[in-house]
Formats: C-alpha cells, structure tokens, sequence
C-alpha cells in the first residue's frame, strides 16, 4: 500500500483486474472508484471478492433481537434519540424477568439471537452485567446466543469498574458471555468523534478494548455506520483501520455497515439514499478482503437491504426490536417470509444461520500476502 497515486492504474479495468487476482487496493484506488465506477462495475469487483467466500447465490439470515436494557446514558451523542441522562424522566433498567420474557418472545418467533445495547448507565456497576448474562445462560444454555455489549460500553464499564479492558472482559467471559460487537464505531476518525461523541473514547482506545476481548478468547465484530456529514476520506479511514485491525488479530466474525437515522435526533439531517449506501456496502466489500462475512442491514433499509446481496453482501438479520434505532426512524416488519422472498425474487437462496456456540474464534492471523 506503499504506491503512490501515479504508480497505480486508475481505471476501472486495472483496478478490476487486480481484486479479481485476489490483490488488495489501497484507499486512493477506492476513493477513485467511489467517484468514477458504475453500479454494475462496483457490483461485478464486490461479487469477486464475495465469491472467495461464498457460494454464488448463496445467502444466511438470522432472526434476532436487540434488547435495549437501560436508555439511562451520559455519552450526550447528538445522532442519538434514545437515551436519557440520569437526572432526566423516562430512565429505565430491565429486570431479568423483562429480559427474559424478551428473550422468550423471540424464540417463540423462532429467533435464537439476542444483542444487547444500552448506555453509559452509572447507575449500573460490572456485577448487574455479570449476574445478567451469567442467569441468560444457566437458563436458555446453547438454546440462543447473545452479543453482550457494545465494545463503546464495554470500555465505559471497564473504566467505571477501574479494570484493565483485559480484566473486564474476562470477569464478563466468566460470567458466560462469549461475543462483544463492534457497536459504538460509528466512523472511526478521531475528527468525527469531535464533531459528534466528544464523550466516547477516541479511535486508539476502541481498538485496544477490541484487542483486550479478542486476546481474552472472546468473538467481536466490525460494524459502520455511514450518512452522518462524514466524509469519502472518513470512510475509507474507517474501513482501512477495520482492515489492519483485521489483519493483526484475524478476530473480526463480520462486518456490518447500516445507515444513520436522523429523525428525532439533535443533529438532525436527512437520510441517504439506498443507492449510496448499496454502493458503499460494495466498496466495502471489495476493501476488506480479508473478513468473510458482509452483512446488510434489513434493521435500516427494510427489504430493500438484499439488493445489498448483489453489491458483495452474503447475510443480513430480520430484527424484531431496536428501541435504539426505532426512536430515530427506523420501522420493522415482522412479515420474515415476504422479506425471505424478496431475496428469492433477487436470485438468492436464504438460509437460516445459527450463531455458533460455545468456542473460541478462528484466529488465523493473516499472512501479509498481498498488502
């Protein structure tokens, strides 16, 4: 990634040949496609870089549930519409028995994947974490997995516990929890964080919680959201730092990208077109060659997500409940089968994908091939 500019084929067809002979692109190169390639052309390198993982037509879904636990928070990011600060009306802290009748109701609707996301409650200290997540699992066992925490809480608990990122996860993966998600990225920059959770941890900090939970034997994920004011130069950041990440740790399951609702929101704004972020989920795809999943966003594009399946996506999840995101805009539809059939229609075969249990991830490191 050491060329300049000048040295590079800044053409469709070169830079195409390359992905297709499993060469990676820098972020010049993406940037010059995001300003100059067509669809089609996106769709083709993205399906290249798809296929080295996935069957072609091939698709997995799961039915999932995000269990906002508290909307108690004092991170103040002005894109959010949820939460509360603790002085404020309306604050809430599920019970188990609230959790459970969550957890209940989605298997009932044959779901077998819950995630958690919160706040910064500090209200709530490591050991409600610990006696939650340990209940969920002497009670449900391997019936459903759970995502415990974004990686953006887990370091605001760690710190409020005065615990290395290390200890915490450790005292959580004792407790039964064996995945933290990627959530509270965002756009990994430190300008954006200026801009818009000046309280959240900087970009270093929430790369070294992440390598703390991957070294510990814990699974995580990479996540993005885009449609803020960022900008091409600010994604490309993003995904560039998911990729080395990537590459020194091999610990990313996935990646999922959704988009920004701003309704109801202090910063406010109008939402991205589909076509822009089906051709950032191509970008994406075609740069972070080096993580197996992509996974689409039904939770913020409803069904016109899996058009997301022919720009390089291979999974995506039918959620039921997203307090989080529904304060902002977003509606959900529990009609899975049209949904399921919207992927048919586009030439894809969905199956249903179980969270694997119960062992420690993949950590094959990636050899420094073809950087």
């Amino acid at each position: 990634m050491g060329n300049s500019t000048a040295s590079l084929d800044m053409s469709v067809a070169g830079i195409a040949a390359k992905v297709n002979q499993g060469l990676r692109i820098g972020r010049d190169e993406a940037r010059w496609l995001w300003e100059n390639a067509s669809d089609v052309e996106l769709c083709s390198m993205a399906s290249s870089v798809r296929n080295r993982f996935h069957a072609p037509g091939s698709c997995t879904y799961m039915v999932m549930r995000i269990i906002n636990y508290t909307n108690v928070c004092v991170a103040q990011c002005d894109y959010c519409a949820f939460y509360k600060l603790p002085s404020q009306d309306g604050g809430y802290v599920l019970s188990h028995n609230e959790v459970f009748a969550k957890l209940d109701e989605l298997l009932a609707l044959g779901g077998d994947l819950a995630a958690f996301n919160g706040g910064f409650n500090p209200h709530l200290p490591l050991r409600y974490y610990c006696e939650l997540f340990a209940a969920i699992r002497a009670r449900y066992g391997d019936s459903l997995e759970f995502y415990a925490l974004t990686i953006a809480e887990f370091m605001y608990l760690a710190d409020h516990a005065k615990l290395s990122y290390a200890e915490a996860a450790t005292r959580l993966k004792d407790a039964g929890v064996r995945w933290i998600t990627g959530g509270g990225s965002e756009i990994l920059t430190e300008e954006f964080r200026a801009r818009h959770s000046k309280f959240k941890y900087t970009v270093a900090q929430y790369f070294d919680a992440q390598r703390a939970i991957v070294d510990v034997g814990l699974k995580t994920t990479a996540t993005m959201v885009i449609g803020f004011d960022e900008s091409i130069d600010e994604r490309l950041e993003h995904l560039e730092r998911t990729r080395n990440f990537q590459k020194e740790t091999g610990g990313l399951a996935s990646f999922l990208c959704w988009t920004f609702k701003p309704y109801f929101t202090q910063i406010g704004g109008i939402e991205i077109s589909t076509a822009e972020y089906l051709r950032h989920l191509a970008l994406s795809r075609i740069f972070l060659d080096n993580i197996p999943r992509i996974r689409t966003s039904v939770l913020t594009q409803n069904e016109k997500a899996l058009e997301g399946l022919k720009y390089g996506a291979d999974d995506f999840d039918l959620p039921i409940e997203d307090e989080v995101t529904q304060k902002a805009g977003a509606t959900i539809s529990l009609d899975f089968e049209r949904i399921l059939d919207y992927a048919r229609t586009l030439g894809f075969k969905p199956e249903y994908r179980h969270v694997s249990l119960g062992h420690a991830p993949n950590r094959t490191v990636e050899p420094a091939l073809n950087g």
